[in-house]
């Protein structure tokens, strides 16, 4: 597959199976993930890969945060919370440094850590495998911060959920370009 089919035919998969990825796999996805650009080369990015227990650490650390932000939701929804993790057989963390010099401006090391998680997925298509991007509140969350080994002030750039797809899913084209682009000569 070459990048132009692979940029074109990539979409989000939600669903995958439960079977575990080969670990010489999952760091080839890392391999292309630091090929990223990156202003001044700094190598901006962190990756946190959770298998196996660490998923289930991960859920358990989210349940805890949500329910000390919220005491009164019935136990369900600390269950669904547990479980979010356990969607896929690898969650890959992804982090942004902050700048350390002041030549380096904070957008620029969460762009060099977008483009990582893009080529993620990218790579991880090429394979054959289907993966998601997700942010939401437990992006933010201070405790799933801290559990990751984040600074409360750094940036979580998604989970990217990994994993072999259930199904092959129809693709939809995607709006175009055009009304989303000004030329200027």
């Amino acid at each position: 597959m070459d990048v132009i089919q692979a940029i074109q035919s990539r979409h989000s998969v939600s669903k995958v199976k439960p079977d575990a990825l080969p670990r010489e796999m999952i760091e080839g996805l890392l391999r292309a993930a630091v090929q990223a650009p990156n202003h001044h080369k700094v190598r901006p990015w962190r990756f946190v890969v959770l298998t196996g227990a660490g998923r289930e650490r991960l859920g358990e650390a989210m349940a805890v945060s949500q329910r000390d932000r919220q005491p009164d939701l019935p136990p369900e929804a600390f269950d669904k919370t547990r479980a979010l993790p356990l969607r896929a057989p690898v969650v890959i963390a992804v982090g942004a440094d902050k700048p350390a010099e002041s030549r380096i401006i904070e957008i620029e090391n969460v762009s060099a850590a977008s483009a990582a998680c893009q080529n993620i997925l990218l790579a991880a298509h090429a394979q054959g495998l289907g993966a998601i991007w997700r942010t939401g509140e437990w992006a933010r969350d201070p405790k799933v911060k801290e559990f990751l080994g984040f600074e409360a002030d750094q940036h979580i750039v998604g989970f990217l959920y990994v994993g072999w797809p259930e199904f092959t899913a129809e693709f939809a084209e995607r709006p175009g370009f055009e009304d989303r682009t000004v030329w200027m000569d």
